[in-house]
């Protein structure tokens, strides 16, 4: 989370101190519109260069992922981003309409215009010729932006029309882009703040070329075809089997991949709950029902269907040196817990078994469902894990302390969390107080991708 927060300040502030390294006298004293003028062109500088970086983050590139603690951290960057240049674009808008309003109403005299110096630059006489035609292209493509990221930030808004209206954004983004090269101040491009938004629209443009073509992750994408599929109606969940005969080159327990089933819905992530033999190379998917699209699973999915999946995806791997490990599954956040036993299951006795590490797994649960619990109890016996079930109904909610009691080795231990944010962050907090370094061995998955 640290490193998340980094690349997200760290955008905006390089941004601002370009712009004063560009500008020669940001905030002197002066006359009001020579002053909304720079600040027009500051809030515009943020507003693209944080969408430029969000449209680039939503190729899913594999270079930032390690440092910024996988997929998961990245599309919550992705998310932040999204809402910074929402913020920053109304502030755009504002600050180059309002003036406007305040003149029509008598509130703010307009000043008078002297003669305009003579532009020479071929270049910089062209784009002045554009700047009615970006001025009302770029006016529309900001109200549809406000639109869709409003969307997109709507978890209720069905993940069928999320997906299809996602897309739009791209072809928002690209006129934008011609509005900001058109009417960012023209001496701008000639110091360091014009060269780096050059690369950010350049990059954010082959990103939405590729959005709209619709090939983001085509490069890990491979063919599957479904072998299994068994339906646990106590937790209302599926649990799906692929076979990727080509292509798939492994996955580590507690990864995810995206999978597609159907063209019009688009790809969905769902974490893997198999280990990986190449020997029998299949993918395990749980999913419950908790949206529009996992609700219509059952019905959709048949034995045979070819899908496509793409990955694997996260940093949520269990790699650490610690000798014990506390893993906290919250519903269907079990399953990264599942992938893990079934490896270690299977790779017990081998040389290149992962280290003896005490393994303690607490899974709460609302829903109950006792063939699913008897194979996690099978899982668990397999790979010497100690398993700890609590059913809220019966056990009431786990809390810190429970999992201090159970686990008297606790400071000496990891903890993976993998469940509802809110209850990732209120155990880290409880965690926290008693001195646990959450920072270095409180491990949350953020599986959010919205």
């Amino acid at each position: 989370m640290q490193n998340l927060k980094r690349a997200f300040w760290g955008t905006l502030a390089v941004l601002v101190l370009l712009w004063l390294v560009a500008e020669p006298r940001p905030f002197g004293p002066g006359p009001f519109f020579p002053l909304r003028e720079r600040m027009v062109q500051l809030s515009g500088v943020l507003a693209i260069g944080c969408m430029s970086m969000a449209m680039i983050l939503a190729l899913r590139p594999r270079w930032p992922e390690a440092w910024l603690g996988g997929l998961d951290k990245m599309y919550r960057l992705h998310k932040w981003l999204g809402i910074a240049a929402l913020v920053t674009a109304i502030v755009h808008w504002l600050w180059a309409n309002g003036p406007k309003w305040l003149v029509g109403w008598g509130l703010l005299a307009r000043p008078e215009r002297g003669a305009r110096p003579t532009i020479e630059n071929p270049i910089e006489v062209f784009l002045g010729t554009l700047h009615g035609t970006a001025e009302g292209l770029g006016e529309w493509a900001f109200y549809a932006a406000v639109v869709l990221i409003a969307l997109a930030l709507i978890q209720y808004f069905p993940y069928r029309l999320f997906y299809k209206t996602h897309l739009l954004l791209a072809l928002a983004y690209l006129v934008l882009v011609f509005h900001a090269v058109t009417l960012t101040k023209f001496s701008y491009w000639m110091s360091p703040l014009g060269w780096t938004m050059g690369v950010l629209l350049a990059c954010g443009t082959w990103a939405a070329v590729l959005v709209l073509l619709r090939r983001v992750g085509a490069g890990r994408q491979v063919k599957g075809r479904i072998t299994s599929l068994q339906y646990y109606p106590g937790v209302k969940a599926l649990e799906t089997e692929i076979e990727v005969l080509h292509g798939w080159s492994g996955h580590k327990p507690g990864q995810f991949a995206f999978a597609r089933s159907d063209a019009s819905e688009g790809a969905h992530p769902y974490t893997i709950a198999s280990g990986w033999n190449a020997e029998h190379p299949k993918i395990t998917f749980i999913t419950k029902e908790l949206g529009d699209h996992t609700s219509r699973l059952r019905e959709k999915l048949r034995i045979g269907q070819e899908v496509k999946v793409e990955g694997p995806y996260g940093c949520f791997t269990f790699d650490d040196d610690c000798p014990h490990q506390i893993w906290i599954g919250g519903g269907i956040g079990i399953t990264p817990f599942v992938a893990r036993m079934k490896e270690l299951a299977m790779r017990k006795g081998a040389p290149d078994c992962p280290m003896v590490q005490t393994v303690h797994l607490f899974h709460t649960t609302a829903d109950v469902d006792e063939e699913a619990l008897g194979k996690l109890a099978a899982d668990a016996r397999s790979a010497d894990v100690r398993l700890h079930v609590l059913i809220d109904a019966r056990d009431g909610r786990l809390t810190g302390e429970r999992v201090r009691e159970a686990v008297p080795e606790w400071r000496k231990a990891s903890i993976w969390f993998c469940g509802p944010t809110a209850f990732g962050g209120a155990l880290r907090r409880d965690f926290s107080t008693h001195g646990f370094p959450v920072k270095e061995r409180f491990h949350q998955e953020l599986f959010a991708m919205r």
